[in-house]
């Protein structure tokens, strides 16, 4: 960027200019009352907030120390964005550089995490990453970045609306947290409720009832492609291929019918689950997935919110074999046992009940992303850029 371009009172400074690598070195942490011990695993895309962490009393051979204020960078795989502002002390991995502003005068510590959240930041670790399966920046390099600074007035009313947009996120992120609390507390309040009749899945669904026929294996019979890699996340598929059946996978041999419930056989303690709402044109499942057609809709929701309890997970765990990719069989899930009340009414109350508090998830979660977009934009515009607006 020309420095003529700059808004007044902005300058361009190299990050190493106005930022150091720390560098702590705890080799004792548990006498000096240290006991968290964060990795590039605890910390989340996108987020400035560190949630998760190991005990320094379950041992660890990290020694680098990270004290409230600084700013955390992962510098392996620096595409994954994993950034965070520390709010407590710890240890960490090698693989995160520990930041800090070198002159609070000059750059306020609160601010830094921003900078190296911006899209140009980013551009800068990828560019310097070397190595194939794991590639790494360093600090010799990042220290090299160029972005423009602003003034310490404009950095305060910068920091101010950067971090009122991250607290928005983050209420947002708590309240998922608590309604997906309740979710898991609902699921077995009423799926597993023993004054209703215990009955196996198989019972009030047919498990891969329908294939390809003969009649749907011309060569120009055409349908959208549902395998496993289209499950992007529990609950969330992506855009589907279409075939022909000339040309079309092997194991596209499922069909997918109105309100199906899909499950992954291969690792499903993953909960690669989902279910298809109403199918606007064919779709064919590949035979990695057990494809379970519930007798009606209201049954279909409770079933399908059961898989999503505890005591699924620890069924399929106790049934699964295989170690490389291990696999449970669609007999397996067929007799998976759920309580279900003999009265229709009960059984729409309560699909209806675990529908909207699924529904409520996936509301909030649209909102966590678009806050996230809306602050990337507020990042950038801000302080990725520091040109005046025309």
């Amino acid at each position: 960027m020309n420095t003529q371009s700059l808004k007044p009172g902005w300058k361009m400074v190299k990050f190493g200019d106005v930022v150091m690598n720390a560098n702590l070195v705890e080799r004792d942490p548990v006498a000096n009352g240290v006991d968290r011990i964060v990795g590039l695993e605890h910390i989340d895309p996108e987020n400035l907030h560190i949630r998760r962490w190991n005990s320094v009393a379950d041992g660890t051979s990290f020694s680098r120390k990270f004290i409230p204020g600084q700013t955390l960078f992962g510098k392996r795989r620096a595409y994954q964005r994993k950034v965070a502002y520390a709010e407590f002390e710890g240890i960490c991995s090698g693989d995160i550089l520990t930041f800090e502003t070198q002159d609070n005068k000059m750059l306020l510590p609160e601010l830094l995490p921003f900078i190296c959240q911006s899209e140009a930041f980013f551009d800068h670790a990828l560019g310097t990453s070397s190595g194939s399966l794991s590639p790494r920046t360093s600090w010799t390099a990042l220290k090299d970045f160029e972005f423009p600074l602003p003034p310490l007035d404009e950095q305060k009313r910068i920091i101010k609306i950067l971090w009122a947009a991250d607290e928005v996120v983050e209420r947002n992120f708590l309240l998922k947290n608590a309604f997906r609390a309740f979710y898991i507390s609902s699921i077995e309040t009423f799926c597993f409720d023993k004054r209703y009749n215990a009955v196996k899945i198989e019972k009030i669904a047919d498990i891969n009832k329908e294939t390809l026929s003969v009649l749907k294996t011309a060569k120009n019979y055409q349908f959208e492609y549902l395998d496993i890699g289209s499950v992007l996340a529990p609950k969330e598929i992506g855009k589907l291929s279409i075939y022909n059946f000339s040309n079309a996978p092997s194991r596209a041999r499922r069909v997918v019918r109105d309100f199906d419930i899909l499950i992954s056989t291969v690792r499903p303690n993953l909960q690669s689950f989902i279910r298809i709402g109403k199918v606007d044109r064919e779709i064919i499942a590949s035979t990695g997935f057990a494809i379970i057609s519930p007798v009606d809709y209201a049954i279909g929701s409770i079933v399908y919110h059961s898989f999503f309890s505890k005591r699924f997970l620890q069924y399929c765990n106790a049934k699964v074999t295989g170690t490389s990719y291990p696999a449970i069989t669609a007999k397996d899930i067929g007799t998976f046992r759920i309580f279900i009340p003999s009265e229709r009414k009960e059984i729409q109350r309560i699909a209806k009940i675990l529908d909207s508090i699924d529904q409520s998830i996936r509301h909030i979660e649209s909102c966590i992303c678009a806050g996230k977009e809306m602050n990337q934009f507020l990042i950038d515009d801000l302080i990725g850029r520091g040109a005046p607006h025309v």
